[in-house]
């Protein structure tokens, strides 16, 4: 059995609409639809996955509608992450989906996010506005980070890196948080989390960088415009879906005492490791804990 996150294994428990989150169709015609999508929701399924997804259940809308057949159908343009909220698009037709993801830098002319992140514990370097362009790395979970000089991997071997650049400005700055606005020149897998968790601004809600508050119980990390010519009819589109208004609110208050996190209690990480040994996960050997992945082992990103 896979590892479950502490946060998963309690949303399971806990969040109402586990399992049957769902989406808003914003704008739909013969070779498109853009959508707003829930958080906690996958935006794709993984290989041998039949979870519930965003394109399972925009399958489920159009076959509803009466229109959905093996020509029509949605198609995956790009992703993304479970548990951001927000804008994004599927082609409808293979054509489509070809015509958009070889044109796809030249189409879309802005992608805008907003995050809900932590204050530095010690100063940042960050001003106030600017690009951060740290190239990234995967751990052995999958995981995007930054890695520093001397990290090796589990083979004693630096990490393959891959170009990643970020735009950002602080949108608002409080005692304890700030909200960013962020756009992305590169489309990596954990881009805006990574970037921001280097420079000491990990985003709330965000386990695998080890945010310290979960006060809205979900990684605070929303999609928020998507802005493109339409690949066909060559159209100017733009879709904008605002981040939860309580974000503004909790910068502006600030959480001067907040709540252990779920992947920072001793004690429910002992719960939980008992509970997944009785569903039979096996005990991990030496050799296995040895290769706990940098995260886990809490020897980054302080």
């Amino acid at each position: 059995m896979a590892n479950i996150k502490l946060s998963t294994q309690y949303k399971r428990e806990h969040k109402k609409d586990y399992g049957h989150e769902k989406i808003e169709i914003l704008y739909q015609d013969q070779w498109i639809v853009v959508i707003n999508k829930s958080s906690g929701l996958l935006s794709v399924p993984y290989p041998g996955s039949k979870v519930r997804t965003a394109q399972s259940v925009l399958e489920e809308l159009l076959r509803k509608q009466g229109v959905l057949n093996s020509k029509y159908k949605p198609y995956v343009v790009h992703r993304l992450d479970r548990d951001t909220s927000g804008v994004m698009m599927f082609a409808l037709t293979e054509a489509a989906q070809k015509q958009i993801m070889n044109t796809w830098h030249q189409m879309v002319t802005e992608r805008i996010y907003r995050a809900l992140a932590e204050n530095p514990v010690k100063n940042s370097q960050l001003p106030n506005s600017g690009l951060i362009d740290d190239e990234l790395a995967k751990n052995s979970h999958n995981v995007g980070f930054v890695p520093k000089k001397d990290d090796l991997d589990k083979f004693g071997h630096k990490f393959k890196t891959v170009p990643a650049r970020t735009h950002y400005k602080m949108i608002l700055k409080g005692k304890t948080h700030t909200l960013f606005e962020l756009s992305l020149d590169t489309g990596k897998k954990n881009q805006i989390r990574a970037h921001l968790a280097a420079h000491g601004y990990p985003i709330a809600g965000d386990e695998e960088h080890r945010a310290k508050t979960d006060y809205f119980g979900r990684l605070c990390l929303h999609a928020r415009t998507l802005e493109f010519n339409h690949p066909f009819t060559k159209e100017h589109l733009k879709f904008e879906v605002p981040e939860p208004s309580e974000w503004e609110d909790y910068v502006k208050k600030g959480d001067f005492n907040p709540k252990k996190t779920l992947w920072s209690d001793t004690k429910i990480k002992k719960s939980n490791s008992k509970n997944e040994l009785q569903l039979g996960q096996k005990r991990l050997s030496r050799k296995d804990k040895a290769h706990l992945n940098f995260i886990e082992s809490g020897k980054k990103f302080r």
